[in-house]
């Protein structure tokens, strides 16, 4: 069974039922702290949260230390995306608490988040401007910095990080392959040089070898660059077996949470996300 069938199934099941499958008792805060060891770089504290009048997150909390990552999986609609538009400043906080590196951001704005408590977000699929050059895409990242030449050097050191990038640098985005476009969507987000890296959905649309890249470029934005990534992804096997951490969400609250390995094997998170 592929992920994209698993996935199917598990849209289809209600949410009762998932919870009730999920029937563990919820993780306390203290637990959540332990987990993600050490001092927390991204907390998150009994967050309420949605749009407009509808409330999405329901008490949620999360702990990620410097340097960690965290991957958020469940069915649709649980609330995964809401999470990181929340943490960034693009869903309305109706109470609960933010802090990155112990500085309050919950009521800040997302231009703000970046600049101040550099925070960056990757947005699902389709955020580029295919009729932008493939280096004009690129400054957009930088539109936050004071002077122009601090966004084209920036923009220079990414090109000389990424050949497949640079040989299109003056071609317009549309005629990327999708592997080529994600990694100009994270690229621009690394424009500001963020410690925080928020990543809604990475191997969405892609062909395994372009997904298997996409990961191994977050990975080396974790281990070798000390970014912190927390990252919702549709393929929960995929996104656990890379993240340190994992948090399961089920109707707007956290249900489950362990290591991405102890998730990858746990018999109810299996049967539900993993098609085991």
């Amino acid at each position: 069974m592929n992920s994209h069938t698993v996935s199917q199934q598990v849209a289809r099941t209600p949410a009762a039922t998932l919870a009730a499958a999920l029937s563990r008792p919820r993780p306390t805060v203290a637990q959540l702290e332990q987990l993600a060891g050490g001092a927390p770089m991204v907390a998150v504290d009994n967050l309420v949260a949605g749009y407009g009048g509808m409330e999405i997150l329901h008490g949620f909390s999360l702990r990620v230390a410097r340097g960690g990552s965290l991957c958020l999986i469940g069915p649709n609609g649980a609330g995964k995306s809401t999470v990181l538009r929340a943490i960034y400043g693009l869903a309305r906080i109706m109470s609960g608490t933010i802090t990155v590196d112990g500085m309050p951001v919950t009521n800040l704005r997302a231009e703000q988040k970046l600049r101040q408590a550099g925070v960056a977000y990757v947005l699902q699929e389709g955020s580029i401007f295919p009729d932008m050059t493939v280096e004009e895409n690129l400054l957009m990242g930088g539109y936050l910095m004071r002077h122009p030449r601090d966004a084209a050097a920036a923009a220079e050191r990414i090109f000389q990080r990424h050949g497949a990038l640079a040989q299109r640098r003056g071609q317009r985005a549309s005629v990327l392959s999708g592997g080529e476009r994600r990694l100009l969507e994270i690229s621009r987000a690394l424009m500001m040089d963020p410690a925080v890296l928020l990543v809604d959905e990475p191997s969405i649309g892609l062909e395994p070898r372009y997904v298997d890249m996409v990961f191994e470029l977050l990975r080396h934005l974790q281990l070798e660059e000390g970014k912190t990534i927390i990252l919702v992804e549709q393929n929960a096997r995929k996104g656990l077996a890379f993240a340190d951490l994992g948090y399961v969400l089920v109707a707007g609250q956290l249900a489950m949470a362990g290591t991405g390995a102890e998730l990858g094997r746990d018999p109810e998170v299996g049967r539900l996300f993993l098609g085991a």
